[in-house]
């Protein structure tokens, strides 16, 4: 006979949760936390979820455009680059879960409430669809938005040229290796979201959701909302080779696209359903 799946937490009179200690969420209630996450968000309408979808989308550009800004700092080494870039490109992620916002990324973590039966391989498609596009409207129109600002003439002109070398380096990936990277950064991303399910404060959330989403930057993964954004700048920027950006534009959105979906939604979704939400009652 199967089990009865685990109730959603509840608090206590005092606010305080149950089990699990410093009033976090144990693993196995942010599981039932993500499933029905995952319900609601297949069943949003088309305008909130566009809505929402453009505001995911723009939110990554602003963690994006903060990374640049450190990127194009020539005083740094390398390392510094990296990790501190990795550290302000948080600002997207943040805002996304605190304010609230679709992305793509993490809705691949709709996987688990579809392996269960909850939802339809449909509406999963049909999320990831609408929000894929909402993110692209969001991440280009901000670029747009950015360019006309004059952003990219800051610091001498410095902050154009990382646009372009961090968009060109992009669209120079071969196939495969945009592909795995894809696959590893999304892995961290939709455990950053798992883990800031098992905050219940702002402050919890925040900090689990800074080190896995600073260490995929760090590392040089690839997200491809993040990737809506370089691509749209450098488009913008750029006034030589665009022929050339949009050929490895698209090669590199198509296999960071594929290897996003793998790293949420097989290497964490699937992996945290069949751990915890495996053969019990749909509920």
């Amino acid at each position: 006979m199967n089990e009865r799946a685990p109730a959603l937490p509840q608090e206590d009179a005092s606010g305080a949760s149950p089990l699990f200690g410093f009033n976090a969420y144990a693993p196995d209630e942010v599981a039932a936390l993500v499933r029905k996450s995952g319900v609601k968000k297949a069943g949003l309408p088309l305008l909130p979820q566009m809505m929402l979808s453009i505001l995911g989308g723009a939110f990554i550009g602003l963690g994006a455009l903060y990374y640049v800004i450190v990127r194009s700092d020539p005083t740094l080494g390398y390392a510094a680059k990296q990790v501190l870039g990795g550290g302000v490109f948080c600002l997207g992620l943040i805002m996304v879960v605190v304010a609230g916002a679709e992305l793509f990324t993490g809705n691949n973590l709709l996987v688990m409430a579809r392996a269960q039966g909850l939802i339809t391989s449909g509406q999963v498609l049909r999320n990831w669809t609408i929000v894929l596009l909402g993110n692209l409207v969001g991440a280009a129109g901000l670029a747009l938005l950015v360019y006309l600002s004059g952003h990219a003439t800051m610091n001498d002109g410095e902050i154009g040229h990382a646009y372009l070398k961090v968009a060109t380096g992009k669209a120079s990936l071969p196939f495969w290796d945009a592909f795995f990277r894809g696959v590893l950064c999304n892995a961290l991303v939709c455990l950053g979201v798992w883990m800031s399910m098992a905050g219940r404060s702002v402050f919890d959330k925040v900090i689990a959701l800074v080190f896995p989403i600073s260490a995929f930057i760090a590392a040089g993964f690839e997200h491809s909302v993040a990737n809506f954004y370089f691509f749209s700048m450098a488009l913008l920027l750029e006034h030589g080779s665009t022929a050339a950006l949009l050929g490895g534009m698209g090669r590199n959105l198509v296999a960071v696209v594929l290897g996003n979906v793998v790293g949420g939604g097989v290497m964490v979704g699937l992996v945290y359903y069949l751990i915890y939400l495996r053969g019990l009652k749909r509920v």
